[in-house]
């Protein structure tokens, strides 16, 4: 008899457990930690984002070391959840690298000093463009924070984040333009 109770209760706990971690506000934790972990699918997801980039060769590489320290960089604060029946959304104050302002400025000062970056091969005043713009987000320290409405919907009674907007993306990466 006892062993059937204290399987009746392993069960009971195991399923109570599954539940308590079915939430949108878990969701939206466990997609924020795995950039935070330099989870496999958020490093398969950088690697298109790094090919796809404008900066040389040379520089892919630095750039992936850049986004990387920001995902391990990355806090956030749950503000608010809701839900609606199958819907929910959860609010999240998200703090990261400002590196928006970082190359903002950097593209400003290369407009106003444009003589320093002139060359006669063309690939070489992108490198040295490249070069600047990549230097000025490895030396911020500057944070933005941005805030972040995750959508869920409820699938098979498991809570599912829907697709995120770029922008949000942007955010992440500290690449947002407000």
């Amino acid at each position: 008899m006892k062993k059937i109770l204290i399987l009746l209760l392993g069960v009971f706990l195991i399923t109570g457990c599954n539940d308590m971690m079915n939430t949108p506000t878990r969701r939206v934790e466990e997609y924020l930690g795995k950039y935070q972990i330099l989870d496999s699918s958020v490093l398969t997801e950088l690697d298109t984002v790094v090919d796809n980039s404008d900066y040389s060769e040379e520089y892919k590489e630095e750039y992936k070391e850049l986004m990387i320290k920001q995902y391990q960089n990355l806090s956030y604060k749950i503000k608010n959840e809701q839900t609606n029946g199958d819907t929910a959304s959860v609010i999240v104050e998200l703090e990261v690298f400002d590196y928006n302002n970082a190359l903002s400025e950097a593209e400003d000062y290369i407009e106003d000093h444009s003589g320093e970056f002139t060359s006669d091969d063309k690939e070489t005043r992108e490198e040295k463009i490249d070069h600047y713009k990549i230097n000025a987000m490895k030396e911020t320290t500057d944070k933005a924070s941005y805030t972040i409405t995750f959508s869920l919907v409820k699938d098979n009674k498991k809570w599912v984040l829907e697709e995120i907007k770029d922008s949000d993306l942007e955010k992440i990466h500290g690449l947002y333009e407000d």
